[in-house]
């Protein structure tokens, strides 16, 4: 069975001086990868590193924002026969701590990071650094990357690796708790291969590497496609430069999360009101034109295949896109089974589901209303954790997600929440959160949402707005047209939900749920808990408030 690295040196034997990496430096330029340079550095890397001695099969840990080194000190740690162990970029310190001691890390790669001065305290001082191109210039006590390539020979040959050796530890993004080590070894990081049978990538497609490298979702669509079929990447180098990224790479599949289509939708709107637009669309002779400025301006007039992943989508979102003649995809995994699981076909998306599972994927729903899945990209096991492991992956080889949901009658999947994450009110009924968070989100100026209500009469919902409507409701007008309107949805919402169900009120709250305030995972997943813990001692207050919709 072939691996990731049996991928790319074949790709370097057919078209050694073909572009791979193209890489934003941060002063307007940018540096481009051929096969055989980006291969070459991994290769001296490979050799530094074999000339370590560290024990067969070492973790290595990999600190950085997604760039063209991240790519290639994770087929040097390979090509080394070791084990890559990467961290978020956006990490506290004492998870930062917390991951490299018990993933047992011999060494760790910094690379471009933010804040850095305030995440390197959990940086042990005795872990040897490399400091990568891009990386802080306070980065202390750390060999230079770019010192050890110039004196270093390449590692002779094509060094393999056996399909079933540990390749990554995937740290989860600790949502329900303390990050667990999701190990996966190149066979199952190779069933990604299943997807690319759906999408058909090949070396002529681009790609925008900016999510985080360190989930499953980046790492399996970006990275490993992009081994498998030489697809070309493009990194962005920021926030602020997003855009012209995007434009740069022009990329022909595109995957997002719903938080960041919903943004472009927002920016979109702010050049041109929703109505407007509406009304533009439905006139043939310009709905083309339209369609393909817009597309143009955002950056996605090359797309063929975009992909929304991480977290439900609305039906409006995707039918707004629909309607610029960009089918969203959606896709359903895990970092558990290597986010190979779950995806939408294109012709035959179902608004609200998931798809059928991919090929070689099993399904079955448990009489709980869990999903169970079998993958061939299954994790080996948390690392470390036996009795989890075994939890988490029954003797028939299936993975119990967590997740709760339902299928049509073509087995097409629709997730209705969290298993955990059902609550129950003070009259004995239990509600499940999240069908009603989607429900919120409707509202156009609705950026984020989460129903509470533990043990309260009836279920609350807090929102976040957009910021484009965060800053309009700093004046009295719109704030109170805001609240019209939010009080409209509500009523329209409650309409659809069973009695016990229905919502009290909806809490408009300040601040935005981020990852840098701790409201947020990694991956932009919603800490549930921890936003619950911190407006818990507000809850009574709003609820002794009249009006149905209370502002913080």
């Amino acid at each position: 069975m072939e691996t990731p690295l049996d991928f790319i040196y074949a790709h370097e034997k057919k078209h050694p001086d073909s572009v791979w990496l193209t890489q934003p430096m941060g002063d307007g330029t940018v540096r481009d990868f051929t096969w055989k340079q980006a291969l070459d550095e991994s290769r001296k890397m490979a050799a530094h590193l074999v000339s370590l001695d560290l024990p067969k099969s070492s973790q290595i840990a990999l600190f950085a924002k997604n760039n063209a080194w991240w790519i290639l000190a994770d087929i040097a740690i390979w090509m080394a026969g070791h084990v890559t162990v990467p961290l978020y970029p956006t990490l506290a310190v004492d998870t930062i701590k917390q991951i490299l001691e018990h993933s047992e890390s011999r060494l760790i790669f910094i690379g471009k990071l933010d804040g850095f001065e305030n995440m390197e305290p959990g940086i042990p001082s005795s872990l040897p650094r490399v400091a990568m191109p891009l990386a802080p210039a306070n980065v202390d006590r750390a060999e230079k990357w770019v010192d050890i390539v110039a004196k270093t020979k390449p590692i002779d040959g094509n060094p393999q690796r056996d399909p079933d050796d540990l390749a990554t530890i995937i740290y989860t993004s600790g949502s329900t708790g303390m990050a667990k080590g999701v190990m996966h070894s190149f066979k199952t990081m190779a069933a990604v291969d299943v997807v690319n049978h759906l999408v058909k990538v090949d070396e002529t497609d681009r790609m925008l590497s900016y999510l985080p490298l360190a989930h499953a979702m980046e790492r399996a669509v970006v990275e490993v496609i992009s081994m498998n079929t030489g697809a070309r990447i493009y990194f962005a180098e920021s926030l602020d430069t997003f855009v012209n990224d995007l434009k740069r790479a022009r990329p022909t599949v595109f995957i997002s999360v719903p938080r960041l289509w919903n943004r472009f939708q927002q920016g979109v709107f702010t050049k041109m009101p929703p109505e407007k637009l509406s009304r533009l669309l439905k006139i043939p002779i310009v709905r083309g034109f339209v369609r393909r400025k817009i597309l143009k301006g955002l950056g996605l007039d090359s797309v063929r295949y975009a992909i929304s992943g991480s977290a439900p989508i609305s039906a409006d979102l995707l039918n707004w896109y629909r309607s610029l003649g960009l089918e969203l995809l959606e896709g359903y995994g895990m970092s558990e089974n290597f986010c190979i699981s779950h995806g939408t076909r294109p012709g035959q998306v179902r608004v609200g589901y998931v798809g059928p599972p991919q090929e070689g994927c099993e399904q079955k729903i448990a009489d709980d209303g869990e999903i169970l899945v079998k993958s061939p990209a299954t994790m080996l096991g948390y690392f470390k954790e036996k009795a989890m492991t075994d939890a988490a992956i029954d003797k028939e080889g299936f993975l119990h997600t967590g997740d709760r949901g339902e299928l049509d009658e073509l087995g097409r999947l629709k997730i209705t929440g969290r298993v955990k994450e059902i609550f129950k009110t003070s009259k004995g009924k239990y509600v499940a959160p999240s069908p009603i968070e989607n429900e919120l989100m409707l509202h156009n100026d609705v950026e984020q949402a989460l129903v509470a209500g533990e043990s309260m009469p009836q279920p609350f919902g807090m929102v976040v707005l957009s910021d484009a409507a965060r800053n309009k409701a700093k004046e009295a007008p719109f704030r109170d047209e805001l609240s019209r309107t939010l009080n409209a949805h509500l009523e329209k919402t409650n309409a659809r939900l069973s009695a016990h169900e229905q919502l009290e009120k909806i809490v408009v709250v300040r601040e935005a749920w981020t990852i840098e305030n701790g409201a947020l995972t990694p991956t932009m997943k919603v800490k549930r808990t921890t936003i619950e813990k911190r407006y818990a001692d507000k809850v009574p207050g709003w609820y002794a408030e009249k009006p149905r919709v209370v502002w913080e």
